[in-house]
């Protein structure tokens, strides 16, 4: 298959190639495109060929859920069995933006698209391209991140590119994404609300508007092995080619720890990575050495982490350590995302 890569900005959008994209996903074709947390790879929602598509090209076990991306909100009803007061008021307060609720579906959404569950994650993106993109291609689109699972999420369509093309039919190029994690995904289908994976929108966001809300257990552990209710719980995700560890514990000797495990691997003749801070970088003796940012400037690291872990495999760096961040807030998402990288090898010194 020949992969047509295309390129557009939000301010300018090329409304016949958006058209090209909506025939593509209508024909039960994939298109990989821009939202302002990743890229995602995009199929028919409703066509449960297109979601066995998307998991072939992934590479992605066909039991974890796919979200349903929506531009209007008047597309929730027809895919949903009803709209619960939580998700209305969740909704009115945070889309389009980086939040995907989960309900119980209705008959339209094929167990497919669901990962064989009787509820549906749904998401109003924020993004204009993937807005545009979604309402000509019907409305409903299926879109897990557009990498190999079990890869780093893209925040730049060359590594969308790089996993995908030629197992695809269009790459939408809309440049670098706005926050660079994946949605936070809150299940609504229980009394209480709750967080199955953190993101942009914090716990304390969602308990301004719902007041009690709980967070999954797996979250920050290893998971218990069962079906995952929403995408990115149970595999292995978002994980560079070397192998990745995080050191847990006070600066100093975090730096002392990392830089001695270096000098080891490199006497050794293997090729050491570092994900470091602006307070920190230059005290790395890894090498190749990579700053998210100033350690307080959480939406920076948020932006920065992916590519970083993307770089370190073009670089084919073979043992990586990264700094821990304070677990609160948005930080709370980058510790998540960093111990499923790191296949939840954590080292406290």
């Amino acid at each position: 298959m020949e992969t047509k890569i295309v390129r557009m900005a939000e301010e300018q959008i090329d409304m016949e190639l958006i058209r090209e994209a909506g025939k593509i996903i209508r024909d039960g074709g994939l298109v990989a495109f821009p939202t302002e947390t990743v890229y995602g790879l995009g199929g028919d929602a409703l066509n449960p060929l297109s979601s066995r598509k998307i998991y072939a090209a992934k590479g992605r076990p066909s039991d974890n859920p796919l979200i349903v991306h929506i531009a209007d909100l008047q597309a929730l009803s027809p895919i949903v069995g009803e709209i619960p007061g939580n998700a209305r008021k969740l909704a009115e307060r945070f889309w389009p933006g980086p939040l995907t609720m989960i309900l119980h579906k209705s008959d339209r959404v094929p167990y497919e698209t669901t990962g064989g569950l009787d509820t549906v994650a749904v998401r109003m993106p924020a993004n204009r391209i993937a807005q545009e993109m979604i309402r000509a291609a019907g409305g409903y689109v299926a879109a897990p991140s557009a990498n190999r699972s079990g890869r780093p999420s893209p925040t730049v369509a060359r590594y969308v590119a790089e996993d995908l093309a030629g197992r695809v039919e269009m790459i939408i190029d809309g440049g670098d994404v706005e926050i660079g994690l994946e949605s936070t995904i809150v299940d609504l289908t229980s009394d209480r609300p709750m967080v199955l994976r953190p993101g942009y929108i914090t716990l304390q966001d969602l308990e301004s508007v719902l007041s009690r809300v709980e967070e999954d257990r797996t979250l920050m552990e290893e998971d218990a092995g069962q079906a995952p209710k929403a995408p990115g719980m149970k595999y292995r995700h978002y994980a560079p080619k070397g192998e990745m560890t995080v050191i847990k514990g006070v600066e100093e000797q975090v730096m002392s720890y990392i830089n001695e495990r270096c000098r080891e691997y490199r006497d050794a003749g293997r090729k050491t990575g570092v994900i470091a801070t602006d307070e920190t970088l230059s005290g790395y003796c890894a090498d190749v050495c990579r700053s998210v940012g100033c350690r307080h400037d959480e939406e920076a690291i948020a932006r920065e982490l992916y590519r970083i872990l993307r770089e370190f495999d073009d670089e084919a760096v073979e043992v990586i350590y990264a700094e821990a961040f304070d677990d609160s807030g948005i930080g709370r998402a980058i510790m998540n995302r960093l111990l499923k990288a790191a296949g939840h090898r954590v080292h406290l010194v």
